[in-house]
């Protein structure tokens, strides 16, 4: 049995003693959420343009506050 097989059995053996249905279902969250995580998502190509432009504004500090940005947005609006 190699170590993973060894981590697994003894994980499964630790979940089988725990009696608390909110631990359990805590733990199941969790599980849950890794295996969200772990998927690879691929980007179409206009989609890697907008992360790497996205970049170059944030190394050029061409950002603005979100506080900044909430203003500009009711300006606008009320232009509308």
């Amino acid at each position: 049995m190699n170590a993973l097989d060894t981590l697994r059995n003894d994980l499964i053996e630790r979940i089988l003693t725990i009696n608390s249905k909110s631990y359990l279902s805590a733990l199941s969250k969790i599980l849950e959420n890794s295996e969200l995580n772990s998927k690879t998502i691929s980007l179409t190509e206009e989609q890697k343009l907008m992360l790497e432009l996205s970049d170059a504004d944030i190394k050029n500090k061409k950002t603005i506050s979100q506080a900044e940005l909430n203003k500009a947005d009711l300006k606008w609006l009320k232009e509308l």
